[in-house]
């Protein structure tokens, strides 16, 4: 039986490209664009590829998705101390009603990660890891688009590390504010607990409205 207990995300890809002259290579990655609620976050992160000690400080760092919630909190500190540069942005609620386009809403809060990473850094990228899709907007940066890369490319992994806990507490905090919605659990994805509180206390503030299952609730066809 194959275990993820200690595995940690590659570095091949970004040893090939420091090879190149590539210094500073950000990762980016986002959470949270299937939920029902909530925003959708970013981050991003440039790591020390010179430094020889990298995979071991940042052991156990993958796709977020692979990881339990616990492990991926104990990692967080790691990637903030070990990072040249990281930052964590969103797209609020109402940005994506607003655009009802997931896609720029997803670039909104990529944007705002990669503006932070550099403000709190001064260090401007000389490439861009993506996880599957390009960034036309940002065409000016070179990147790289890696398929499956947060679980290919520690750099995109440790970003979606961090936009996956951000989110999460976020969402924690929300269910304090709409405790019958339970999403301290399901985050704001579609599962069954989730549809039955729709179904019986409606859409709130914090749900995408333009999402065709809340368009059914409050069409009334569920």
């Amino acid at each position: 039986m194959t275990t993820h207990k200690n595995k940690t995300a590659s570095l091949r890809h970004e040893k090939e490209y420091f090879r190149h002259g590539y210094r500073y290579i950000f990762g980016l990655d986002e959470v949270g664009r299937g939920p029902w609620a909530g925003p959708v976050a970013a981050g991003a992160v440039c790591l020390p590829l010179d430094n020889r000690q990298l995979s071991i400080r940042l052991r156990g760092v993958r796709d977020s998705k692979e990881m339990s919630a616990m492990q991926r909190d104990d990692v967080v500190a790691a990637i903030q101390e070990t990072a040249l540069a990281w930052g964590i942005g969103h797209a609020t609620v109402e940005e994506i009603n607003a655009t009802g386009n997931l896609v720029k809403s997803t670039r909104l809060a990529m944007q705002r990660a990669l503006d932070m990473a550099i403000e709190n850094s001064d260090i401007q990228p000389s490439c861009l890891f993506l996880d599957y899709n390009l960034w036309p907007e940002m065409g000016h940066i070179p990147q790289v688009s890696i398929l499956g890369g947060d679980q290919l490319s520690l750099t995109i992994a440790a970003a979606s590390v961090l936009a996956k806990t951000w989110r999460d507490t976020y969402m924690e905090d929300v269910a304090v504010e709409f405790p019958q919605y339970g999403f301290e659990s399901h985050k704001g994805y579609g599962t069954e607990k989730h549809r039955e509180a729709l179904k019986k206390y409606g859409v709130t503030s914090v749900h995408r409205t333009n999402y065709a299952p809340i368009i059914k609730i409050m069409n009334g066809e569920f």
